[in-house]
């Protein structure tokens, strides 16, 4: 093979053992599904943390949504903590905070203490969120990137449904009862305990897996690194020009900082390169359809319009498994469609589901329940609402946030993304209870607004990704 800058074997480098690969990004995606588990878990002790600490709406909500704090700080930090020690220790990190987590939620003394160790969970989702797609994009070869980096989304997927699973089970061995006993601690606690046996899984399996080879390179390690890309793309590469490729792209580069995302032209560097911004508006969006309503509020959703507890469960479960269906298409999908149609496509579908949402909301109870008609009008169109997030939104935007910035800024951008996401996660949930008690079929129409306006967001700022290498975006 002549050495080249841009080799073909860059785009056509298929691995000799793909199992190992998708064993390497099933691994990291693992914190994927803790991410996917600790966001979820709440939904079963919403209720039951309403009654025990005998709080409003506005307490609860803040209750509920103060993790999503220690998220965006944890995505935000965790950038610069992967480029100094490594995207492995990063993960270990994120691991013992969500066992950590795990075990401090299931063992609250106060209300404040339980808000005390989701913040706490909260850094080790938000290291995750950031670090599961930027490592599964470095070590996977760019014609199987969108499908390895959609595990990330199918592993929060996978672990919102067990999470959802597991809470139906603890609430069947409760006796209905979300405060009811079981081993020793009420319901809702066991719920917020189990996510310990995940926790530390994930951390055992972070010792299993190579480093990413361009962390690798960045620190000196050539020889390391050009073992993981043999393993990952293949023996029968170049080696010294996939290790030359990358260097050449980090040649000029330092280590990404904050002050790497700023413009710097014609207005002092005070705002954000436009790359930066179509990062951060995919995650606004992504979260202001309201999509984490349906995974941490649908149970007392549905009992807020007449369902009872057990089928309140058993809904957010069969969701969740809803959820899981739209995954498996958009991995099947994204590397042959391209992420640009399925977000389109994703964002007509969540319009009409939302639309019918805040329809059959707009009907008042009839002795406690909607109207027959309406009832089940909302719950297709709530599950039809998640297929279409969870075929297109729910997976490009990851795929997307981990292949669209330059090697330069990646890291960094990518945790300002993500950060911005957990912000805009937190507005949604903290402010979901008091707008659904003001209207809740307003609040249906605000969501429906905003998945329209992503529309014409991905149609003008939005490049299409699918089958460039790495080295190539700017």
């Amino acid at each position: 093979m002549t050495s080249t800058a841009k080799p073909p074997s860059a785009r056509e480098a298929h691995p000799d053992h793909l199992g190992h690969v998708i064993f390497i990004t099933a691994a990291a995606a693992m914190g994927g599904f803790l991410f996917g588990y600790d966001s979820s878990v709440i939904n079963g002790a919403v209720e039951a943390i309403r009654d025990r600490y005998d709080i409003g709406s506005g307490t609860l909500a803040q209750v509920i949504a103060i993790a999503l704090i220690g998220c965006a700080i944890g995505a935000a930090t965790a950038g610069r903590i992967a480029d100094r020690i490594g995207r492995i220790r990063c993960m270990q990190i994120a691991a013992v905070l969500f066992t950590i987590s795990a075990v401090g939620s299931a063992l609250p003394f106060a209300l404040w203490d339980l808000a005390f160790w989701r913040i706490v969970g909260g850094f080790g989702i938000g290291m995750a969120s950031v670090i599961g797609p930027a490592y599964i994009a470095e070590v996977s070869p760019p014609a199987y990137r969108g499908r390895l980096g959609s595990f990330q989304q199918a592993a929060i997927v996978v672990g919102i449904a067990i999470s959802q699973l597991v809470n139906y089970g603890i609430l069947q061995a409760a006796g209905g009862n979300q405060r009811g006993q079981v081993l020793g601690l009420e319901a809702w606690q066991v719920m917020l305990g189990v996510m310990v046996i995940p926790a530390v899984l994930y951390g055992m399996l972070s010792f299993a897996i190579p480093e990413s080879p361009r962390f690798l390179i960045s620190v000196g390690r050539e020889a390391r690194a050009k073992e993981i890309l043999a393993e990952v793309e293949g023996a029968k590469i170049d080696l010294d020009v996939r290790v030359a490729e990358i260097e050449h792209a980090m040649k000029s580069e330092h280590k990404s900082t904050f002050k790497d995302l700023l413009s710097g032209k014609g207005n002092g560097g005070l705002y954000f390169k436009p790359i930066v911004w179509i990062g951060i508006g995919l995650s606004v969006f992504q979260q202001f359809v309201g999509i984490n309503v349906a995974f941490y509020y649908s149970s007392t959703l549905w009992q807020s319009v007449g369902v009872n507890p057990t089928d309140s469960f058993f809904y957010s479960f069969t969701t969740s498994i809803i959820n899981i269906i739209g995954t498996v298409i958009a991995m099947l999908l994204v590397d042959r469609v391209g992420r640009k149609p399925l977000a389109l496509v994703g964002s007509a579908g969540m319009v009409i589901g939302l639309a019918l949402e805040a329809w059959a909301f707009s009907y008042d109870l009839v002795d406690g329940k909607l109207p027959a008609t309406q009832g089940w009008v909302a719950l297709i169109a709530a599950h039809f609402f998640v297929l279409f997030f969870a075929l297109s939104w729910g997976v490009v935007v990851w795929v997307f946030l981990g292949e669209m910035f330059p090697n330069k800024i990646r890291a960094a951008a990518l945790g300002v993304a993500a950060s911005a996401q957990w912000i805009a996660n937190w507005a949604i949930t903290a402010s979901f209870p008091s707008l659904a008690d003001w209207n809740l079929s307003g609040t249906y129409i605000i969501y429906t607004i905003f998945a329209a306006l992503s529309i014409p967001f991905v149609l003008k700022f939005v490049k299409e990704t699918k089958g460039k290498a790495l080295e190539e975006m700017g």
